[in-house]
């Protein structure tokens, strides 16, 4: 099995409702963000999937996001835009366009260098 992996990252901001501490301010990140996908087939050159098409395709989802605020967006307005729910929501979105034959590994969303979550199925 092969995992191909691409980087990206967008600009927003965000608030924790409910939050009891400072993060329940309006602040703002650089979210990055890191998508993997799996696939077990090599094509006729010896590509699985093209970084720049699964980049395009990451892409096209978080550029949604990027400078934004965060608690405003339709699939915020009813849940926290925390981490754990970004990377479930971009996780999804990026699946959703993928094609058949390419498997949706796990995304890793990043609010700062050291604090980060992983989402996989």
């Amino acid at each position: 099995m092969y995992i191909i992996a691409v980087d990206s990252h967008f600009a927003a901001s965000h608030q924790i409702i409910g939050y009891d501490g400072k993060c329940s301010n309006m602040h703002g990140h650089t979210w990055k963000i890191k998508v993997e996908i799996k696939t077990d087939k090599p094509d006729e050159i010896g590509i699985c999937f093209d970084f720049k098409k699964l980049k395009d395709i990451s892409n096209s989802v978080i550029d949604d996001l990027d400078h934004t605020n965060l608690n405003e967006l339709k699939a915020f307005k009813v849940q926290n835009p925390t981490a754990e729910n970004i990377a479930y929501y971009l996780y999804h979105k990026i699946m959703g366009k993928l094609p058949e034959n390419i498997i949706m590994h796990q995304i890793t969303v990043w609010e700062s260098e050291k604090y980060s979550v992983t989402y996989s199925e």
